[in-house]
């Protein structure tokens, strides 16, 4: 029996019209790339599907023949809003953004080194990106490294974060994004308890090389990923890197 094809989750974080970053080069990706890697997508002849579909095909033994690509954007800029999605839409595409739940509107209080502290996306704008067929997720209440957490913060931020969601949108929240991809076993269980059907990692990899739905690894595209580096990130299965569950800490 052939081997399935690839399935790649693909990590964004800000998408949008920035000059080349000093640091932190794996959180940018320039609009104009963006759009040319959208656009490379469909002439190759991928899938661009979403994480239920990836979850079916991946564990459920749904039967699919080509390549497939996943577009996951963790903490839910603004500018996702402003540049990203529009792009989508043009080319018909979907994609699952993850959300901190406590922060919509606010600033991204997590990144204490950064002078500029970027903006995050409101509730207004989540409400309509879902009416236009964006997805969305939980990247827990306030982005912290779950495995430092004592089990009732766990607990808060995983459960808490759905339930914020849900009542926001008015529908199920079904997938998980572990912050700074630092998670537990005992997190991960508490995902799977909190009716979550997906998780994804930073643990680098084709979705294939995933364990189960609640570790799904996942291909980083950065500021420096011309459209050379985004093909072959693609193409290649690679093993897995990265870390995976940590020892919890509390």
């Amino acid at each position: 029996m052939p081997p399935q094809p690839p399935i790649s989750i693909l990590m964004y974080h800000q998408i949008g019209p920035y000059p080349r970053p000093e640091a932190h080069r794996a959180l940018f990706c320039h609009i104009d790339r963006f759009r040319a890697q959208l656009k490379y997508l469909k002439w190759a002849g991928f899938d661009v599907i979403n994480l239920t579909e990836a979850r079916q095909r991946l564990f459920e033994g749904k039967p699919y023949q080509r390549k497939s690509v996943v577009i996951t954007v963790d903490d839910g800029y603004d500018d996702f809003r402003e540049h990203a999605w529009p792009v989508l839409q043009k080319e018909g595409l979907p994609a699952t953004v993850y959300l901190v739940s406590s922060l919509l509107g606010k600033d991204t209080a997590w990144l204490s080194d950064w002078p500029v502290k970027p903006k995050l996306m409101d509730a207004a704008a989540v409400k309509q990106l879902r009416r236009e067929g964006c997805d969305f997720g939980s990247h827990a209440a306030t982005h912290p490294r779950l495995s430092h957490l004592d089990a009732a913060r766990q607990r808060a931020e995983i459960f808490d974060s759905k339930k914020a969601l849900e009542d926001l949108l008015g529908e199920e929240v079904p997938d998980f994004c572990y912050p700074y991809g630092d998670y537990s076993l005992r997190a991960r269980d508490l995902v799977q308890e909190a009716g979550y059907r997906t998780a994804t990692t930073c643990i680098r990899g084709a979705g294939n090389l995933s364990d189960n739905p609640f570790e799904l690894t996942r291909k980083a595209i950065s500021y420096g990923d011309n459209l050379v580096g985004f093909a072959w990130k693609l193409h290649m299965k690679h093993e897995r890197k990265g870390q995976g569950p940590q020892p919890d800490k509390a």
